[in-house]
């Protein structure tokens, strides 16, 4: 069985993601004793409509949020994109200006100056952390990590977050289908298009609740900034990974790093996904 990943490739950290997802595959199929599949990973650059149509799973790098959607928009990429995520809800994961682009809506935007792909009920404040030359490192601790051990990094070890023009979620949005209330009448802010689930698998994906994954406590604390919230209520910490089904989203960048467990984490759930996809396949034949 064939799984295929693509990367979008219009602007960006595309090559270094692609380069940890070929460690991660390989570092899979060598020691992870209970996939039970024969499973081969394919890799592709993605440009066109085309070449997506060819892909299981996308991965959204980061780059310039503004500046990939304009390319995506220019290409005719930016619908099969939304039909990807929002109608057939493939699994996607998007690292900083994906997480951008990936959220329902996205505030600091000045009005046409950026589409929204959505598929992710969150709100996010772009450059939440300031200007690149205010980029940094944190050591994270990321639960859905733990037990996850590549030789070189321990299970359940800090994984070293680096945060560069850094979005972060700022309000995890009601749940519902389409755009969201109250979100376009938010000044400097712009929302993805109403989009509906096609398919029993699809619908089941977009049922799921946002999950927060990982926080980013201790940069709060040493810099005395007011953490993200709902509505401006205090929280644990600034929220920089979610989950909501297929969907997955990093405020920081992975692929900058030589650290390949959350690309090793993402990698298994597609195998999951494509091992329960193969025994319903099988039960209703």
């Amino acid at each position: 069985m064939n799984i295929t990943v693509g990367v979008l490739a219009l602007q960006g950290a595309f090559r270094e993601h692609l380069h940890l997802l070929q460690r991660a595959s390989e570092y899979i199929l060598k020691n992870v004793l209970d996939a039970r599949l024969d499973i081969t990973f394919v890799f592709h650059e993605i440009r066109t409509a085309e070449k997506l149509s060819l892909c299981d799973a996308l991965i959204i790098p980061g780059g310039e949020s503004t500046t990939i959607s304009l390319v995506a928009a220019r290409s005719n990429l930016l619908e099969p994109l939304r039909d990807f995520v929002k109608l057939q809800r493939k699994p996607t994961w998007g690292t900083c200006a994906g997480l951008i682009l990936l959220a329902e809506s996205a505030n600091r935007t000045k009005q046409g100056g950026q589409e929204l792909i959505g598929g992710l009920d969150v709100r996010v404040n772009r450059n939440h952390f300031g200007r690149q030359v205010e980029s940094f490192v944190a050591d994270l601790d990321l639960p859905f990590l733990h037990g996850i051990s590549t030789g070189t990094d321990g299970a359940g070890s800090a994984f070293q977050g680096i945060f560069i023009r850094a979005p972060v979620v700022e309000r995890i949005l009601p749940h519902v289908q389409g755009e969201q209330k109250g979100e376009e009448q938010r000044q400097d802010t712009v929302i993805a298009p109403l989009r509906q689930a096609e398919g029993v698998e699809a619908r089941r994906a977009l049922s799921k609740d946002v999950e927060v994954l990982g926080l980013l406590p201790d940069r709060i604390k040493k810099a005395g900034l007011k953490a993200s919230s709902g509505e401006g209520e205090a929280e644990a910490g600034d929220i920089i990974a979610v989950r909501q089904g297929n969907v997955f989203g990093t405020s920081f960048h992975p692929e900058l790093t030589g650290d390949i467990r959350i690309h090793v984490w993402w990698l298994r759930q597609l195998m999951q996904r494509a091992e329960e996809f193969e025994n319903s396949s099988l039960a209703d034949g």
